[in-house]
């Protein structure tokens, strides 16, 4: 897939804000610093599209980019990110869980994972409850650019024998980096198949 287009379309704070069309979604979340709004960008090859910060949390709405008019990323805000207010963090995370349980369009939600950490108590707990919301979901360990491969794969390995037990069949993994580009090709690729297939 050949990314002609990207394009700002809204930011929405909850389910009822979320833009009124007919594309495919594909929702990009993770723990707060995994690399994600550097992954969009890479994506999209846009250097500013999502916003990246030293500051984790700084994505707190949901933002939705139209690409090649064709479909839609939509950014999510990280979850376990500091420095937010007890009742802001509630108000966001039931903003993802509704829009996650809720949203007819979203095709697919990509489940970012830095890939030089054991795993984390946080990202298997939203996995447990993303796979109970009835919607397919893949993984993406970031971050594999900072570590031998060999490294990542065993980093992989480790991830997906934590989630056995709560996830009986294992959902599709892509290894990237944003400094790289590695797994850009392997991800747009993964989505163009889905929008082929949908038709």
């Amino acid at each position: 897939m050949k990314i002609k287009s990207a394009d700002f379309e809204l930011s929405s704070p909850d389910l009822a804000h979320c833009p009124r069309w007919h594309l495919p979604e594909f929702a990009f979340i993770g723990r707060s610093n995994v690399g994600k709004s550097s992954l969009v960008n890479a994506l999209t090859e846009r250097r500013e599209l999502a916003m990246v910060s030293s500051v984790p949390g700084k994505t707190k709405l949901l933002n939705f980019f139209r690409i090649n008019d064709r479909w839609c990323l939509v950014d999510l805000p990280g979850y376990g990110y500091a420095k937010v207010a007890q009742q802001d963090k509630r108000e966001f995370n039931l903003a993802v869980n509704d829009y996650i349980a809720g949203r007819d369009l979203l095709d697919c939600v990509f489940v970012l994972i830095d890939s030089r950490i054991p795993p984390q108590g946080i990202d298997l707990a939203f996995l447990e409850w993303l796979n109970t919301a009835d919607v397919d979901f893949a993984l993406i360990f970031t971050k594999a650019d900072k570590q031998s491969s060999a490294k990542t794969q065993q980093a992989v390995t480790t991830f997906l024998a934590a989630i056995a037990p709560i996830i009986p069949e294992t959902p599709p993994v892509f290894i990237s980096s944003a400094h790289t580009k590695a797994g850009r090709m392997e991800i747009l690729q993964f989505i163009a198949d889905r929008i082929a297939t949908a038709r």
